[in-house]
């Protein structure tokens, strides 16, 4: 692996901890549910907020600058402390390039079982944050620790971004290509690394990969709507922009791309909790023409996933498109 760790190897993280990676998430119907009695806070200069459940909550400053605020944490995804560290930084500075930000500082949120594992891994994934920090040109100032039963490790992250040039979850227009800019089957993958120790560098890869570039192109392309595909699935995200934006959409399964390894892996069982709920969430929306082992597959939990983008972006695919609202609530068609 690429970290430099000193306490033994056979420590294995993912062993202390019940869930792993955005798979962790609170189920979204649940979480919808106790947002419903939340107060919606309100004002002209508070141009996203809880509304929609966008991926960053933005507020404008002056007519040419707004900041973009987010937090993500998470227990661990892999075994590496160094790469652990990289992914849960990757993933949390993903909601500032999901809003079209560029991410300016950052803090880490970590917490650490301090009875069970030595404090010295604790700073691998430190070392691990800051490398991507320092990757994406973003200050990483201090943070918070607590002692904890299960390892957790994120970043609340504070970018910059232009207020009329934003990616929302809430403007993707009828007629309009959706893109997905990295492969699924990241769920599937972290769930057997955490079973049998296998490593898959692909998935590190694709995991610690920034969005930045994805984000930045779909601004040069003049795009308005984006979300990054984390722990609610590529179903689940694209549910909530369509429900937001008040369209429905339809998805072609076969060109969906995944990692190579994830269609073996789900075949033998390796499916995350999270994947299942995301399915059982979105279901009542689906008009599918593809088996159930497919929708599992869409609806797998990511962690550190790509951007899904209505418009197209070079390089990368289309895997269905936006399409006007035919009924009373948000379809989406599986074909």
């Amino acid at each position: 692996m690429t970290g430099e760790t000193t306490p033994q190897d056979t420590l294995r993280l993912t062993q202390h901890a019940s869930g792993g990676g955005c798979a962790c998430k609170v189920p979204p119907g649940e979480l919808e549910r106790v947002l419903a009695g939340l107060p919606v806070a309100a004002g002209a200069d508070l141009l996203v907020g809880l509304e929609h459940g966008d991926d960053g909550a933005v507020v404008r400053l002056d007519a040419d600058r707004a900041v973009v605020l987010t937090t993500d944490f998470f227990t661990p995804v892999v075994d590496d402390p160094y790469d652990w560290g990289r992914i849960a930084a990757a993933n949390a500075l993903s909601d500032v390039y999901a809003m079209g930000g560029e991410p300016l500082v950052a803090v880490n949120l970590l917490a650490w079982p301090r009875d069970r594992i030595p404090f010295e891994v604790a700073a691998e994934v430190l070392r691990g944050g800051a490398a991507t920090c320092a990757e994406a040109g973003c200050l990483l100032a201090g943070g918070h620790s607590i002692d904890d039963p299960e390892p957790k490790y994120g970043l609340a992250v504070t970018g910059t971004a232009d207020p009329s040039r934003l990616l929302r979850n809430d403007a993707a227009a009828p007629g309009t290509p959706l893109t997905l800019t990295k492969p699924l089957g990241l769920g599937v993958l972290n769930n057997r690394h955490k079973a049998t120790g296998e490593v898959f560098e692909e998935a590190v890869a694709v995991m610690t990969a920034l969005n930045r570039d994805a984000s930045r192109a779909a601004l040069v392309a003049g795009h308005t709507a984006a979300t990054d595909v984390t722990g609610f699935g590529l179903l689940g995200h694209l549910y909530k922009m369509c429900r937001a934006s008040g369209v429905d959409a339809v998805v072609d399964a076969a060109a969906v791309p995944y990692l190579e390894p994830a269609r073996a892996s789900y075949a033998a069982g390796f499916v995350p909790g999270g994947s299942r709920r995301n399915l059982d969430w979105v279901r009542p929306h689906l008009d599918a023409g593809v088996d159930e082992d497919e929708l599992v597959l869409l609806a797998d939990a990511q962690t550190s996933g790509g951007l899904l983008v209505a418009g197209e972006l070079p390089g990368h695919p289309v895997v269905g498109e936006v399409v006007a609202r035919a009924g009373e609530g948000t379809r989406i068609t599986v074909r």
